[in-house]
């Protein structure tokens, strides 16, 4: 009986030295690299980034939070060779994406950033140029823009040159009239060519509040539309008297 405890005795302490050493080992490996987190164990010393150069892959950030610009139809762009200037050309994005190189054909580009475009002018280039170097430029680009329509003063199509919300474009569309209803403005925005999203938003409480947290921010193709009070939509059937009389205007 002594002789199998002091075997037991003997497993146990080999199995204990052994957990400790690997514990050791772990712990040099991670002190090694001189980085935390999501760099530790590299043999870099820089810091490990967040997301790509144009901001995706952090759901937190909406997936997007500074994306590249992605050519589209009706965009102008410059393609300059630094060796074969015969080849230099100011081309114009078609409808359906795709672009007439000169002696090679059509290339499909749409949805390409830059950087993308001139890697895909380079490979079709190569059949005619060795190492073909190329640089590529936007030229011209269709302006971003929304919509406001419905109970503005303005109604139409404008330009979004910066971050602008619900509350600032009803502004640049001559502000509201008075047969707005306030309380239910709605936010159209297209995911894509078969679903859209629609937001309701309460601009009299909003303002009543003196508080802009829920003011949603508009993106490109946005359209905002300010439906018609309810006095305004009965008022063709009542004489001013009754109106008066049963509606009380301040709850519109």
């Amino acid at each position: 009986m002594k002789r199998v405890a002091i075997v037991l005795l003997v497993v146990q302490c080999w199995s204990a030295a052994c957990a400790q050493t690997q514990e050791l080992s772990a712990g040099k490996e991670t002190s090694s690299s001189g980085l935390t987190g999501a760099g530790a164990g590299g043999s870099s010393t820089t810091a490990a980034k967040p997301g790509r150069a144009d901001g995706l892959g952090n759901p937190l950030l909406g997936g997007e939070r500074h994306p590249l610009y992605r050519l589209r139809p009706s965009d102008v762009v410059t393609i300059s060779f630094t060796v074969a200037p015969e080849f230099n050309q100011t081309l114009t994005v078609q409808p359906d994406g795709y672009l007439m190189l000169k002696d090679v054909g059509m290339i499909e580009v749409q949805g390409l950033n830059l950087e993308q475009f001139q890697e895909a002018v380079q490979k079709s280039y190569r059949r005619y140029l060795h190492d073909p170097q190329a640089a590529v430029a936007l030229k011209d680009f269709a302006r971003p823009y929304f919509i406001v329509g419905g109970q503005v003063e303005r109604p139409g199509k404008y330009e979004l040159r910066s971050d602008t919300t619900v509350a600032e474009a009803v502004q640049i569309a001559g502000g509201l009239t008075l047969m707005a209803k306030c309380s239910q403005i709605v936010l159209f925005r297209r995911v894509d060519d078969d679903l859209v999203e629609t937001h309701l938003l309460d601009l009299k409480k909003m303002l009543k509040q003196k508080s802009l947290k829920e003011d949603a921010h508009l993106r490109p193709g946005d359209l905002v539309f300010v439906p018609q009070n309810a006095i305004s939509k009965i008022a063709p059937f009542l004489t001013r008297p009754s109106m008066s009389m049963y509606v009380n205007p301040t709850e519109f």
